[in-house]
């Protein structure tokens, strides 16, 4: 069976059996009919879904409304069908390297990225990919998702720091674990000391999957000085990552760093807004469609917007 594409336009037909799909959908998609046990969704509708942070000066903007936003898509715009500027819980993955080049910032890394997970949702689900040589479930077999902080940091501390770096194998590994999540908002959270060494997949595969995805990526590059030059670090990656699904990328220098980073992060995955549309099914425009997000909010001013630049319109009937 051909694995389900372009993750972000969310194909939805026929009866809707998640609870959570119904909540996050039903009251705002065209043809869509009340909430209830027996909801269907009579139309074929693609939709998406944008992961927005605005901010002002470094601090993030809470209580817009969907009339202060407009979106564009290859110059043109949308309506906006989808708006939500609640907390909404989201499915988020932690990709932690644990190649052997982490060894000294081992401990400091797994104490923030135990920070982020003791701040996220008690409605979020989660889970942790540890990679080196390959990549690893930081949860027990059999559990692919995870609200328990212990159980969480346990999986955190389940690698070992050995061997090289397998970030695209770890990233595409992500995302997929990601289409599996009943959250509506997805996030991967990537903390690394260098760019990719030994993957089975390549750059082009990982960034063309990320495309097709609704994920927001935050990275943490730990990057000393004086390293830019070393063929195996890769600072430009971990920036297009975060650019292209609308995150952050953070450089920390030390300990404290990083775990200010980890803090940055959880603040800003509770405080983003979420905002939908229904694209236009047509072939004169390109497969790669790049999107604008602009606010305009009375009485504010400096505001600035993060969010995904563009994404991937798969025309394949999925089946």
């Amino acid at each position: 069976m051909r694995r389900r594409s372009a993750i972000h336009l969310i194909r939805i037909a026929g009866v809707v059996s998640s609870l959570s799909a119904l909540l996050f959908l039903s009251p705002l998609l065209p043809g869509a009919a009340p909430a209830s046990d027996d909801f269907t969704i009579r139309n074929d509708v693609r939709l998406v879904l944008l992961d927005v942070s605005v901010q002002s000066h470094g601090a993030f903007v809470p209580g817009l409304t969907r009339a202060d936003f407009s979106v564009s898509e290859e110059g043109k715009p949308q309506v906006i069908s989808v708006f939500d500027n609640q907390d909404a819980p989201v499915t988020m993955g932690i990709l932690v390297d644990e190649s052997a080049s982490m060894t000294p910032r081992r401990t400091q890394v797994l104490t923030a990225a135990g920070s982020l997970i003791g701040e996220s949702n008690r409605a979020d689900e989660l889970f942790v990919l540890n990679f080196n040589d390959s990549v690893k479930r930081g949860l027990p077999a059999g559990v692919q998702f995870s609200d328990s902080i212990p159980d969480l940091e346990a999986a955190l501390y389940r690698g070992r720091p050995m061997g090289k770096t397998a970030l695209y194998d770890a990233m595409i590994d992500g995302l997929k674990n990601l289409d599996a999540g009943r959250r509506g908002r997805k996030t991967l959270v990537l903390i690394t000391d260098g760019g990719d060494t030994t993957s089975r997949h390549t750059r082009a595969e990982a960034i063309a999957m990320l495309e097709r995805s609704n994920a927001t990526v935050f990275t943490v590059g730990l990057i000393d000085e004086g390293d830019s030059s070393d063929q195996e670090i890769d600072p430009g990656l971990l920036k297009h990552l975060a650019h292209i699904s609308g995150g952050e990328a953070f450089f920390p220098k030390t300990g404290a760093e990083v775990q200010d980073a980890c803090h940055r992060i959880a603040q800003e995955i509770r405080s983003r807004y979420t905002i939908g549309y229904v694209p236009r099914n047509d072939a004169g425009l390109p497969a790669l469609r790049h999107i604008r997000v602009r606010v305009n909010a009375p009485g504010r001013s400096g505001l600035a917007v993060l969010t995904r630049t563009s994404y991937r319109y798969d025309r394949q009937t999925n089946k």
